[in-house]
């Protein structure tokens, strides 16, 4: 997937390591482009990309068995410079005469390492580090060329450079928050090695989309449909200032969205920016739909072919549209396996990543498809976007019919509505809604008894679920306090007679995923 969205760029070469992505962020953390692609890339497809360095990333394999990936040997001689992580840089080793064996005993978690003098370790003051380590595998004999400038207890060779080659190796990971100056280390080979300026900046990149979607569709009209979520909210704003008046938007409105949302759109994107939205009430037929039904993937599958007839619809009702936007981002593409002859498995289907143009049949505009989340955050505050749109926390694009266990009913939906809007409510008192990466309630299709005043009440059980991660890919339960669940909690109880029982989740991802469903 190439992208024409910053000259100054950095390739990701993907060998299946679950940090891949993080190396991404990272590095446009730093101020650079970066681009994941498949380890299969040739260097005369690297060189129409022209990049300033590559990274090649970790990976389960082994490099010394008969049908492990591979790269171009090609890359490994030209000139580009090449950073190698943990498998990566068993691969620069093995090409460059070096050797690799299986290690009698593997590194799995926190690792300190001793440094030595090196290039890459620039910025780094101390002489030993703590850092992460994944790796079965070690590089007992140098490469050709290369110097050893860290070491482990159990790791001889934990880091290789090659200054004359342009070549450096980490076995450990230092784009994980787990590794001590991991940032540090990534900057130095971006910065000092690579000779990036790192101009990658929200208002930079906001100017750059505008110019390509201007380029792409010239005066012709285009048709977005909405959710409210940021994604969506973001596209929306950045092709309308690119647009204007040919930008035609459909919200769906299915019923099984959090309290008041619709108004929220409506107050945030059409009355205050003046976006064109074709607003549909379609709550009793994604129900009608619905009824009867409980298990998890089946209601996503049924959501999302309603939203597709409801969408098409309406959408033959407006004319002369010629373009279908739509708001995927980077990881959606990833996750979705995007990336073209990419190692990473298909984690789930995103609604975004095909589907709608298979039924319209128009060429697609993705401005957003190239950025991670918190950079289409940073765009939308620079397009003028409120707080109270761009800071929410995720929803999902099925909505609350994956934070409702069993079958669906609008009285259950305008329980657990309220529900969530209480606990959001009091984070947000107690000044904790930022500092709370995800935070929701769930309905659970049980009963449980309960007491309220001289009465027995026998009635539902809400869960209450709150996570702090970095990146998604884990996460913790939040510490909130118990002064605060038990505010919560009363308040759920007292204000909602349907509810007898509030109880937290305290789960870590993995092995829980944060939505329940």
């Amino acid at each position: 997937m190439k992208s024409n969205i910053d000259s100054e760029k950095i390739l990701i070469l993907d060998f299946g390591s679950q940090y891949t992505q993080l190396i991404a962020r990272r590095i446009r953390e730093i101020g650079v482009f970066s681009e994941i692609v498949s380890h299969r890339i040739s260097l005369k497809e690297i060189h129409k990309l022209n990049p300033k360095g590559i990274i090649l990333s970790g990976g389960p394999e082994s490099v010394y068995k008969k049908n492990t990936l591979k790269i171009d040997p090609n890359i490994l001689n030209s000139n580009i410079p090449v950073l190698g992580i943990c498998y990566g840089m068993q691969l620069i080793a093995q090409h460059f005469k070096g050797k690799v064996k299986t290690s009698n005993k593997s590194e799995f978690g926190n690792t300190q390492i001793k440094i030595f003098k090196g290039k890459i370790f620039k910025k780094i003051t101390r002489k030993e580090l703590n850092v992460w380590m994944s790796h079965g595998d070690k590089v007992t004999k140098l490469p050709k060329g290369f110097k050893r400038i860290a070491s482990s207890k159990n790791c001889t060779i934990a880091a290789i450079e090659s200054i004359k080659d342009k070549k450096f190796g980490l076995q450990f990971h230092p784009e994980v928050t787990h590794t001590d100056n991991g940032s540090k280390i990534l900057e130095a080979f971006i910065k000092d090695i690579c000779k990036c300026q790192a101009k990658w900046r929200a208002k930079n990149i906001v100017k750059k989309l505008v110019e390509e979607i201007r380029t792409k569709v010239g005066d012709k009209k285009v048709l977005l449909g909405i959710s409210g979520g940021v994604d969506s909210s973001v596209a929306a704003t950045l092709l309308h200032k690119a647009i204007g008046k040919n930008l035609e938007c459909i919200f769906v409105d299915n019923g099984l969205l959090r309290k008041d949302e619709a108004k929220q759109v409506k107050k945030d994107l059409k009355n205050a920016l003046g976006i064109k939205i074709n607003f549909l009430n379609s709550e009793n037929l994604f129900l009608k739909n619905l009824k009867g039904e409980s298990d998890p993937e089946t209601k996503r599958k049924i959501i999302g072919k309603t939203f597709i007839d409801v969408f098409l619809k309406e959408a033959k009702k407006l004319k002369k549209i010629e373009f279908l936007a739509q708001g995927t981002i980077y990881p959606d593409v990833i996750e979705s396996s995007g990336i073209k002859g990419g190692k990473a498995h298909v984690i789930k289907s995103h609604h975004n990543v095909g589907g709608l143009p298979d039924y319209l049949k128009l060429p697609l505009v993705e401005p957003l498809n190239s950025l991670f989340k918190d950079e289409v955050r940073k765009i939308g505050f620079a397009l003028g976007l409120p707080e109270t749109l761009i800071g929410r926390h995720p929803f999902p694009g099925p909505g609350l019919a994956v934070r409702m266990l069993g079958e669906i009913s609008k009285a259950k939906l305008d329980i657990l509505r309220e529900a969530d809007h209480i606990f959001i409510d009091e984070l947000i008192k107690a000044k904790l809604y930022d500092k709370v990466s995800q935070a929701f309630a769930v309905f659970l299709p049980v009963k449980s008894v309960g007491v309220v005043g001289d009465a027995r009440r026998y009635e539902y059980v809400i869960a209450l679920r709150a996570a702090e991660t970095i990146d998604f890919m884990t996460a913790r339960a939040s510490k909130l306090s118990h002064d605060l669940l038990n505010k919560v909690s009363d308040r759920i109880i007292n204000e909602i007679p349907k509810v007898s029982r509030v109880v937290y989740d305290i789960s870590s991802k993995p092995p829980a995923t944060i939505e329940w469903e």
